[in-house]
């Protein structure tokens, strides 16, 4: 459980939780645009995504999980504990066999490219047919489109709100909503408290670039799009992003993002080894040696921020995520990776 959201949890009082309203079952929810109905509360569940997964943890739910999958980074040390006892069923996407085979009443499911029209994982419809629900975090789905582009395209900004109605409907489906209430308390005030430590600086001429991997260090990089969660962080601090596509993780050239010369390279640091540059020092050796960015003024005067990679998801971490930014952008130095 987050440190914070336990202290707040244990300061309601016992009458602010009785007015919490139980949840009546059958319970339906309508979610991404497939409704998933819930005889009564999950006692087994599987996630398919961190964010889901540390979502649940936080909701202090980690005694409902029974398997989880997609990791880009280790689990926050707080939740340690629960997720111990969890088995993992993989490292990246599990089979759909393996899903299954855990009997779940939930899969909780991060990104769309998992379970959705053309889930590699498998489809929600292959999932019904086992009278399996399943809950895509709404962060993926709503305002996108998953089928152009490999990470999919936004077709609206990426809206914050998106990760509130994650945990409300989640809390709701598993019946403690006093507890979602207050995790989204939390996460809320982290918002507006990194967003306030800027509020009197002039950040109209600073600019940033999300480096999130690369499939070869030697071609174009993932980076962060337009209008998705990593242009949100920026957007919400007041700085603006390079990278004009809308594209979730479009791949652009570092020639071209080289031209545009950001203020900083925000990098992600991940745990997970599907690529090269998973690794965040591969990065760092990259930009110090390559001739196109080593000449960028972020690489020479050491603007460089790590990042989890999960903090550039949408999920609990994001919120992590904004105060390092926020930090960095008020004292102008890079945190320590």
């Amino acid at each position: 459980m987050l440190p914070r959201f336990a202290a707040l949890l244990a300061g309601l009082s016992l009458s602010g939780l009785a007015q919490a309203a139980a949840t009546h079952y059958p319970l339906t929810v309508e979610n991404c645009g497939a409704p998933q109905t819930f005889a009564h509360a999950p006692e087994r569940a599987v996630t398919i995504g961190q964010a889901g997964t540390e979502m649940l943890y936080a909701l202090g739910l980690g005694d409902k999980l029974v398997g989880t999958s997609l990791w880009f980074n280790n689990v926050l040390p707080e939740f340690k504990a629960q997720n111990d006892k969890v088995e993992r069923l993989a490292d990246n996407d599990p089979s759909f066999e393996a899903v299954v085979g855990k009997r779940p009443q939930l899969v909780a499911v991060q990104f769309e490219w998992m379970v959705g029209a053309q889930g590699v994982v498998g489809t929600r419809e292959q999932f019904s047919e086992l009278k399996i629900p399943t809950y895509l975090l709404p962060s993926d789905c709503e305002g996108k489109d998953n089928l152009v582009g490999a990470d999919g395209t936004r077709l609206q900004p990426f809206k914050i709100d998106s990760i509130y109605k994650s945990v409300s409907q989640l809390a709701e489906i598993f019946d403690v909503q006093d507890r979602g209430a207050a995790l989204n308390t939390e996460l809320q005030g982290s918002l507006e408290k990194a967003r306030q430590q800027l509020a009197s600086k002039d950040l109209s001429n600073t600019s940033a670039l999300f480096w999130f991997s690369s499939a070869d260090l030697d071609i174009d990089p993932y980076v962060a799009g337009r209008q998705g969660v990593a242009d949100f962080m920026l957007q919400t601090l007041g700085v603006r992003n390079v990278v004009t596509s809308n594209e979730e993780w479009p791949t652009v050239g570092w020639e071209t993002l080289a031209k545009a010369n950001p203020t900083w390279l925000i990098i992600a640091r991940m745990d997970r080894r599907r690529f090269p540059a998973d690794d965040y020092q591969k990065k760092l050796e990259f930009l110090r040696s390559d001739p196109v960015t080593q000449n960028m003024d972020a690489v020479k005067q050491g603007r460089i921020i790590v990042l989890d990679a999960d903090a550039m998801q949408a999920g609990i971490r994001l919120f992590r995520g904004l105060e390092t930014l926020s930090n960095a952008f008020a004292t102008g130095k890079a945190p320590q990776p």
